[in-house]
Parts: C-alpha cells; structure tokens; sequence
C-alpha cells in the first residue's frame, strides 16, 4: 500500500469544507493514516515549496499557506498518489473537471483548496517533513476487505 501527504489549504478550512473533503477520500476507500491541524511556520512553508522559490508567485503562496490553519493529513492505499491526484482535479479550479475536489469547490487560480504529493518520491519526502514516523499510523481498516479484492493475496 502506497502512502501520499495530503494538505487541505487555508482556503479549505476557512470555507468550511473539511468535512466534505474528508469524506471523499473516505468513501473514496482511502485510510487516513495521519492527521493534524496546524499553522504552518514560514520556515515549514519555505521547506515544503523550495523547488517553487524564486518563481513569480513564490512569496504569495508562502503568505497564503501561512495565513489560517491548515489540515495535513497522510492517506494510504493502493495507487494513492494517482487516486487523490484524479480526485483533486487541475489545478486551477475553473479549468478542473466537475466531480473534481476543484471542479466542485474552487474557481480561482490562487486558492486550490488542496495539495497532493505528485510521486513517490515527493510523497516520501513531504511525509518526512510534516509527520515524525511514529504519527504514520498502520492499523487494519475493518471495510479494507470490501475496498479491495485480496482473493490472489494483494490488493486488487
């Protein structure tokens, strides 16, 4: 099972829209394997953007990200990054496919409400970044067994 860092941006929490977006990735079939509400520090946010620094809109996404709590949370599941990735939609909310988190919820192309690690390798380092190891929970989730197909051993 894959792992992807998930944060739902100060634009998210000041809508109101935790809940909703919560629940997606739950019905989803995706486990929540971490989670905590937090205001990032402008040294975590210039961490977490450092390959964005010194692009036009760098020091604006620092203040936004920095502006209102923020939830971050770990998901887990087969094909996660590309799941959450399809659930997000593009980027800029009024380019983003309806049934999307952005097509649903956002129009701007400053707020996006959401980031998603966009490999394996990113996914591990934001995970590294934002939750120390012992917060990465693993525990069996009793639905598991009706998300996925496990009669050849693996998820299916």
């Amino acid at each position: 099972m894959e792992r992807t860092l998930i944060i739902l941006k100060p634009d998210a929490i000041q809508r109101g829209l935790v809940g909703k977006l919560l629940t997606r990735f739950e019905e989803k079939g995706l486990q929540i394997v971490a989670m905590k509400l937090t205001m990032i520090t402008e040294d975590l946010a210039a961490q977490h953007y450092a390959p964005h620094k010194g692009k036009p809109f760098y020091e604006g996404l620092v203040r936004f990200m920095t502006s209102s709590p923020v939830l971050v949370l770990a998901l887990q599941g087969k094909g996660v990054i590309d799941v959450a990735r399809k659930m997000m939609g593009a980027t800029f909310g009024f380019k983003a496919e309806p049934g999307t988190i952005r097509g649903d919820f956002g129009v701007s192309s400053s707020f996006n409400l959401i980031h998603g690690s966009d490999s394996p390798e990113a996914a591990k380092a934001e995970l590294a970044l934002w939750f120390k190891p012992d917060e990465l929970l693993t525990y069996d989730l009793a639905s598991r067994v009706w998300t996925y197909d496990f009669a050849k051993g693996s998820p299916e």
